[in-house]
């Protein structure tokens, strides 16, 4: 792609912003509002591309149930928010790593320093996916501002070929990457304060997304109960401490309690909830949480009603 042939000239993300074109003159606290300002209009951009934000999270849903994975891939600020996104599943959601993957261009180098070139290479992103063992069970969002990194273009073309599901996640309007996926996600934000300053509006954007992707997908594969995260892994004092909290606020047993049943069950949150709500056994629990597919309010449903027909 010839980017010195006006390409990048079209691109709404790399306009000049108006209301920033005298931004060297301004003070640091009239900076700062400005930047707020444009800020402000990221969430209107997101809740436009809700429609297609739905159906995302329904074909990422389907691919869990599939036994299928989750593969964000990106470029430069691109990748590093999906790599971000999905280094926080396994603790908030207890879902094996390779479940929710993030790809960079550059590899785990670029995820502190700027591996420069990675981005334009259209083989790499499709190396990149192969060396994952991408199948048709899988998803793979393909992350780019300005919709045609060829990393992105590359990694997409190649999940079509293999069948898998497909999303681009962009911040420009018809953009490449739109035209090769299933899905296309784009919040237009407008130009950046800082021309062409994509980690910007454009970043949060992205970020917004993500945490909707994986929040939803999450949320409707039983690892949410009410809006407490039932399924969070203890592995460090915080992480215990709020699992004690969510064993209380669900199940209205005191402090001492919710620490006895966490005890009781292996800091199993989902299951000490149960245990609470329903007076059950502990490996009654176990199995009832098994044979509802891990939902929480499936198996307490379950044996309420039971125990209504008793």
């Amino acid at each position: 792609m010839n980017l010195l042939n006006g390409e990048l000239d079209k691109l709404v993300s790399e306009g000049r912003n108006p209301k920033s074109v005298e931004l060297d003159l301004l003070s640091t606290r009239e900076i700062l509002e400005t930047i707020n300002a444009e800020d402000g209009l990221v969430a209107g951009a997101v809740a436009r591309e809700i429609a297609p934000i739905t159906a995302a999270v329904e074909r990422i849903v389907a691919a869990f149930n599939a036994g299928g994975r989750l593969i964000y891939i990106g470029a430069g600020t691109s990748g590093r928010l999906g790599v971000l996104d999905a280094s926080e599943c396994p603790p908030t959601f207890s879902v094996p790593p390779g479940m929710v993957v993030g790809l960079i261009a550059g590899g785990n180098a670029a995820l502190t320093t700027a591996v420069e070139g990675a981005e334009d290479d259209p083989a790499l992103g499709r190396a990149d996916l192969e060396a994952v063992n991408l199948s048709k069970r899988d998803v793979v969002v393909g992350i780019a501002v300005s919709g045609r990194t060829p990393y992105v273009i590359g990694a997409l073309d190649y999940a079509r070929e293999v069948g898998a599901g497909t999303v681009a996640l962009s911040c420009n309007p018809a953009s490449a990457i739109a035209e090769i996926a299933e899905i296309s996600i784009a919040p237009v934000v407008g130009p950046e304060v800082l021309t062409g300053s994509t980690r910007l509006k454009s970043g949060t954007a992205q970020k917004l997304v993500l945490n909707m992707l994986s929040t939803a997908s999450m949320i409707r594969i039983g690892k949410v109960y009410q809006n407490l995260m039932v399924d969070v892994t203890v592995s460090n004092a915080k992480l215990y401490a709020r699992a004690v909290r969510i064993v209380m606020e669900a199940s209205g047993v005191g402090a001492d309690a919710a620490t006895a049943l966490l005890e009781k069950t292996g800091n199993d949150v989902k299951l000490a909830i149960l245990l609470a709500l329903t007076d059950m056994e502990l490996q009654e629990g176990r199995d009832l949480l098994t044979k509802s597919g891990g939902y929480l309010r499936k198996a307490i449903n379950q044996k309420t009603a039971q125990g209504r027909e008793d």
